[in-house]
């Protein structure tokens, strides 16, 4: 599967400043599969250390003599370590704090060998306090499968190209393809194993089996890494996502457990977090730029991904048959989920909302753009009633909105009146679901 994280990893490669690289994700997103494709395509040896797998090579680093390191390396891989010509791969670092640490001497003493450090968020986050290589390390994080990776997964790389073309005539004569791979996308999710395989069985049921063991196997790591009370509330919370995406616009801890203390589950989300397996998005009192110094305490949680979040809903694959189904039932929790994953992974924005007083209106997503915030409604269908945008536009009269929908693209100007009665306008970008990917550089047009 082509990720598009390999170029950042090309990027790193060339750096004059390139240090040690941790290639961080929550489990399963496909980092040791990127970093070996890397290492086969930009590198004529890949000497690959597991820690998980090798008591040897844990027991060999808690030794802190960089040369020794590099010679136990080459024994144990049995591949001559060369300054440029080698990638060393050490996978699963989180089981070997003393290697998360070597990485600083790595950096500090040997800066001409070339080293990627792949580990799950839990374990990683876990060795903050004890030896982390704080400013000694390059990092590059790794998301599901975005959409038009999915594209690319699924044999409909030309689709991605049209839309990176933003040829939007032709884009709108294909809307129903794009429309169905997206219903598929919802569904199926970016998962690599869960993507595997819809591409080898072409059935849900498998790649719902898929996902039902990776909900399986994060809800086992809480037991990992947690003591049994802090399990009862990781799951507390865990659990209660899919309703509070369905019937919330933030976050409501009496959803989890009546009566609950805030302070008793903020470990838990926290946790939850840094793992990886859930994001937050922040509601901002005034928006404006940086949304981060207008944000308040009340906050929205959306988890790795949404194929996961139909699998942990139930949604059923049947919905699939009828057109717009997948939209008609969990729409919106759907829906924002995907559009949030989205900007998070392709578009490089960790996105907040903004909530009216006494919540008579909000907006989904607000995005830090140079020319300032954008707003950014996500609409399942092709409902495109605004009154939270024009209630917005009334307060703070944007330069530009933008909504996304299943309707197709359009760029028009939005009247709207302030509130002394004055007749303004700004421009409103409508952009499909299917093409959020090209949002960035339709907002700097």
């Amino acid at each position: 599967m082509k990720r598009e994280a390999i170029k950042k990893l090309e990027e790193w490669r060339k750096s004059p400043r390139r240090k040690p690289l941790l290639l961080l994700g929550a489990r399963q997103v496909g980092k040791t599969w990127l970093a070996r494709e890397f290492g086969k395509g930009q590198y004529q040896e890949v000497a690959y250390v597991r820690f998980d797998k090798s008591s040897v090579m844990r027991e060999a680093f808690d030794r802190t003599d960089v040369k020794q390191l590099l010679e136990d390396i080459q024994l144990i891989c049995g591949v001559e370590v060369h300054p440029g010509e080698t990638l060393i791969i050490l996978d699963e670092i989180q089981e070997c704090s003393a290697a998360l640490s070597s990485l600083k001497f790595f950096c500090e003493e040997a800066p001409e060998y070339h080293i990627i450090a792949a580990g799950s968020l839990p374990g990683v986050e876990l060795h903050r306090s004890i030896g982390f290589p704080v400013g000694k390390v390059d990092r590059v994080m790794l998301y599901p499968l975005t959409f038009t990776e999915f594209l690319t997964a699924t044999g409909h790389e030309r689709y991605v190209e049209l839309l990176r073309k933003r040829d939007w005539e032709t884009v709108t004569r294909f809307q129903d393809v794009y429309e169905n791979l997206l219903r598929n996308y919802f569904y199926i999710g970016g998962m690599p194993e869960a993507v595997k395989a819809y591409l080898e069985t072409g059935q849900f049921v498998q790649v719902r089996k898929v996902q039902m063991g990776l909900l399986a196997d994060y809800r086992a790591d809480f037991s990992r890494h947690a003591s049994e009370p802090e399990v009862v509330r990781l799951c507390d919370v865990w659990d209660s996502i899919p309703t509070q995406l369905a019937d919330n616009k933030r976050f409501v801890l009496a959803d989890v457990v009546r009566g609950a203390k805030s302070s008793t589950y903020r470990a838990p989300i926290t946790w939850l977090q840094e793992a990886g397996l859930l994001h937050a998005a922040y509601n901002v009192r005034q928006p404006q730029l940086p949304l981060s110094g207008y944000r308040d305490e009340q906050f929205r949680l959306f988890p790795l991904d949404v194929g996961l979040l139909a699998a942990q809903a139930g949604l059923p694959s049947a919905v699939l048959v009828e057109k717009n189904a997948v939209f008609g039932q969990f729409k919106g929790a759907l829906t924002e989920q995907y559009v949030f994953q989205q900007l998070l992974a392709e578009c490089g924005q960790h996105p907040y909302f903004w909530l009216a007083e006494k919540a008579q209106a909000e907006i989904d997503f607000l995005l830090e753009t140079e020319r300032g915030v954008v707003p950014l409604e996500a609409k399942a269908e092709l409902n495109l009633r605004a009154k939270s945008l024009r209630s917005y536009c009334n307060r703070y009269h944007p330069e530009k909105i933008a909504r996304t929908s299943m309707h197709s693209y359009c760029v028009s100007p939005y009247a709207y009146s302030d509130t002394d009665g004055t007749s303004r306008s700004c421009t409103l970008l409508d952009i499909p679901l299917f093409a959020i990917s090209q949002l960035p550089v339709e907002l700097t047009d």
